[in-house]
């Protein structure tokens, strides 16, 4: 089909590289248009076969995924790649640099570099292809000249799907706006931003935080869904472009302000007010609203500890995580926005919770670390 996202597969091992193939081929709107056995070989492809997206692995021969992304840099091409690799004993730390020099995201091969077992990350693959296959296509792509006439019952010029409609055809249904909220209480002085976000975030976070004023002195509390083992490197990598000090959360650390602090993965971050201080808490309890962390349990927390002195913020995420327990926020008197629909990867979290009134205002991403510098440098509300 002509809308198809078209996926070039890298990667040394031939097994893989079927293996990867045909679990794309098998899902809805996804077609590989080639594969490469390292970096060397996918810049030719990428020349004559124009695909949407790129699967990576980091570990080839000749040209590995690292110097493919340097080089992608260097001659300004603009394809999303996902990462596919294993977890080596320096794997957060690669995946990270690869994050750093422009790959969208990543996932882990789950059983070394041949996985036999990939079958099992292909949701979560097939997710990000989509999502990210189908903005590329949108923003970077014209029409094809010479297509085949349209089908009956349509027209030649109709226009594309809207985002919303896409969305829907990923599994998201209509949602019903709710009643208005009602905040039991005015806006105060922001004390806190409570922050979450998933598929397509850690391109976003780095583009948000790299944009903060070093005059922000409250402190972030972040909730971006990443597996365990991964979550240090990327408070480590997203330190060194922030001009405040990042961190992965620690149990039973203060929460401070100027500080930002990462949610662990695989745990969820709460806060707990003790005496005149606020502590982070980390747990193991189930997950809520499909993850662990939960922005929800993130938001709710932080409500409760800090009532109408919280800036909530949504952004770019498949489902609704975060969406319910946003509205908990305002209703205390705090304060909400959420990432616009042009410039979320996937405008699902932000939309969610637009849609069910609990968003004051939206923002587009270039703008948001912007937007969160005024909010929290205001004095009185």
């Amino acid at each position: 089909m002509a809308d198809e996202i078209n996926v070039l597969v890298v990667d040394d091992s031939a097994l893989m590289r079927k293996m990867i193939s045909s679990m794309i081929e098998g899902s809805r709107d996804l077609k590989v248009c080639d594969t490469a056995m390292n970096g060397k070989i996918a810049l030719e492809k990428i020349q004559t076969r124009n695909p949407d997206i790129i699967v990576l692995d980091l570990e080839m021969p000749e040209m590995n995924g690292i110097e493919f992304l340097r080089e992608r840099r260097k001659r300004g091409i603009t394809i999303p790649v996902i990462i596919l690799s294993s977890i080596a004993e320096k794997g957060a730390t690669v995946t990270m640099e690869a994050l750093s020099l422009g790959a969208s995201d990543f996932v882990q091969k789950p059983s070394g570099s041949i996985s036999v077992d990939i079958a099992t990350v292909k949701d979560h693959v097939v997710e990000l292809l989509q999502a990210y296959g189908s903005k590329y296509r949108r923003f970077n792509k014209k029409p094809a000249t010479g297509s085949a006439p349209a089908a009956a019952g349509t027209t030649a010029s109709a226009k594309p799907a809207s985002l919303t409609s896409q969305l829907s055809s990923l599994g998201f249904g209509a949602v019903k706006k709710a009643a208005p909220i009602v905040p039991v209480r005015s806006p105060g002085k922001i004390e806190v931003v409570a922050l979450g976000i998933s598929t397509g975030g850690p391109d976003a976070l780095r583009v948000v935080f790299s944009r903060l004023e070093p005059t922000v002195k409250v402190p972030i509390l972040v909730v971006q869904h990443m597996p365990p083992g991964f979550t240090l490197e990327f408070a480590r990598s997203l330190d060194k472009i922030c001009a405040l000090d990042v961190s992965e959360a620690v149990d039973g650390e203060e929460i401070v302000g100027g500080h930002i602090y990462i949610a662990q993965g695989a745990k969820h971050l709460e806060v707990e007010r003790q005496g005149t201080k606020v502590v982070a808490r980390l747990t193991s309890s189930p997950q809520v609203s499909g993850h662990r962390p939960s922005a929800d349990v993130l938001f709710g927390s932080v409500a409760l500890a800090y009532t109408n002195h919280v800036l909530g913020v949504i952004m770019t995420g498949m489902g609704k995580d975060g969406a319910s327990q946003l509205g908990t926020i305002y209703r205390e008197g705090g304060l909400t926005i959420g990432q616009d629909e042009a410039t979320a990867v996937v405008y699902g979290m932000p939309r969610v919770a637009f849609e069910m009134g609990h968003v004051m205002e939206q923002v587009a991403l270039e703008n948001m670390g912007k937007r969160i510098s005024q909010i929290t440098a205001l004095s009185h509300l």
